[in-house]
């Protein structure tokens, strides 16, 4: 079955649909964490260096050619290829990785929906427990929760691009940003709340270790969704009015801000709630923070407004939480959905069930990985530890393959595709563009260093993930 292909009704609509791939819970949470444990002011001075003069341009090569073809990363490399084999690899790569993500991210939009009907339910005391989250993750409660997931990305992804992502989008992400700024206010007024804000805003320039940099550079890339095929994919969906670079640095500078704004509200919450704590200790990952550690704050709050306070003050930043995730899910799923409509020529209502179907029983073995099924628990091993099912698809698709990705892209706009090329696509929509220093900077930057950072980031974390070895140290 032969569609036509939708597009954003409005830039506007466009720029907050990429945005909201972009924004989730790696800004809300992931770089709260990631700048407490590196540093703070050190790491965030580093982290938007890397967003402006090395993710930017790979966003905006990914838009490019998006457009160009009106297609996704399979009919996008092959069309600009000319059908090369070789190059049809990123492609499907790039469908791939989407659909893999998607499983371990539906597992995380799963529990935090859990958190938030379990919050308005009465039940935040049992949540900051010591015991609350293990029996959660094992519970078949979640089950049911999957449901409502699957059906709410469902129904905002069958309406198609202009009446269901471009909508939920202009709903959800102003939405997000008011109770993200309100919980910020809330949170500095708090006691020693201020030592949070000093810590996270001024720079230890001591602290810019090569670590430090590392994990700045690795945030900013994945934070941005870049190597998903998700901002190709959305690229498509745009007309030749669109000035693609600009569009980029607003979803760029969003992104940014959301995480900027979520270290204001994270950071400062566990001051007030530890003074004495060492940031770096904080937690060992988001999740951890998320889900163990965040609860207590919020229920420690009673003291001050009351159990009825802070759970309304827990609900609405789960809330928050949970319409980041679901943007973000709905634009990771979008990739398959697309792939399978304009590849596949199958409708967006058939390429969901297949989506549904396949998805949906990997998600299930994900869900059996955190103790309810020993094998899916125990799935394999290696870098010296056991690794659940769950690990095994975070470890190879999210952390490993993206960059990977990443540094296909770049070799392939600029010594396949060409650089001509993509500056004569991004000219449309931006009659300066030709001759300017961004032009110039693009074609250099990802023709020469960018492609060498982002095969570095790579190399690394192949090494670090599965064989538990640090290049250089770090």
């Amino acid at each position: 079955m032969s569609t036509e292909r939708e597009h954003f009704s409005s830039r506007i609509g466009f720029i907050l649909a990429a945005a909201g791939s972009a924004v989730g819970i790696g800004n809300l949470v992931g770089f709260p964490v990631n700048a407490a444990k590196n540093g703070g002011g050190a790491f965030l001075l580093v982290y938007a260096l890397f967003v402006f003069l090395i993710c930017l341009p790979v966003m905006i090569a990914e838009m490019a050619v998006g457009r160009k073809t009106a297609k996704e990363p399979v009919g996008a490399y092959n069309t600009l290829s000319g059908g090369s084999k070789w190059w049809s690899l990123p492609g499907l790569l790039g469908v791939l990785t989407p659909f893999m993500i998607a499983v371990f991210y539906m597992v995380l939009t799963v529990w935090i929906f859990g958190y938030l009907a379990l919050i308005v339910t009465g039940n935040l005391d049992y949540l900051a427990s010591g015991e609350s989250f293990s029996d959660f993750i094992t519970s078949y409660y979640l089950f049911a929760a999957m449901a409502v997931v699957a059906a709410i990305v469902n129904f905002i992804l069958v309406a198609g691009v202009k009446d269901g992502i471009e909508k939920a989008a202009k709903i959800l992400m102003p939405a997000l940003f008011i109770m993200l700024i309100l919980l910020v206010i809330f949170v500095l007024t708090l006691d020693n709340a201020m030592s949070g804000v000093k810590f996270f805003v001024i720079p230890e320039i001591s602290k810019l270790t090569p670590s430090v940099i590392n994990g700045a550079l690795a945030q900013a890339f994945f934070s941005l969704s870049l190597g998903m095929g998700i901002l190709i994919t959305y690229g498509s969906y745009i007309d030749n009015k669109t000035n693609i670079p600009n569009s980029a640095k607003m979803v760029a500078l969003t992104d940014t801000g959301v995480a900027f704004t979520a270290g204001l509200m994270v950071l400062p919450a566990v001051f007030s709630f530890n003074p004495n704590i060492n940031p770096a200790e904080l937690s060992d990952s988001g999740i951890s923070l998320i889900f163990v550690f965040l609860p207590k704050i919020f229920l420690a709050l009673q003291a001050t407004i009351g159990y009825i306070g802070a759970s309304i003050v827990a609900a609405i930043f789960f809330l928050l939480v949970f319409f980041a995730a679901i943007t973000s899910l709905v634009s990771i799923i979008e990739v398959p959905v697309s792939y399978l409509v304009g590849e596949r020529k199958h409708s967006r209502k058939k390429a969901l069930s297949i989506l549904l179907m396949t998805a949906g029983i990997l998600t299930l073995f994900a869900t059996l990985s955190f103790g309810m099924v020993q094998f899916f628990t125990e799935f394999t091993s290696y870098a010296g530890g056991t690794k659940s099912f769950f690990d095994v698809i975070y470890d190879i698709f999210y952390d490993t393959i993206l960059p990977l990705n990443g540094f296909l892209l770049c070799l392939f706009v600029s010594y396949r595709w060409k650089k001509a090329k993509l500056s004569e696509e991004l000219a449309k929509g931006n009659a300066n563009y030709k001759g300017s220093f961004i032009e110039k900077y693009i074609n250099f930057s990802l023709g020469t260093f960018i492609p060498v950072i982002i095969f570095f980031i790579f190399i690394n974390t192949l090494a670090h993930k599965f064989f538990a070895v640090s290049l250089f140290g770090f």
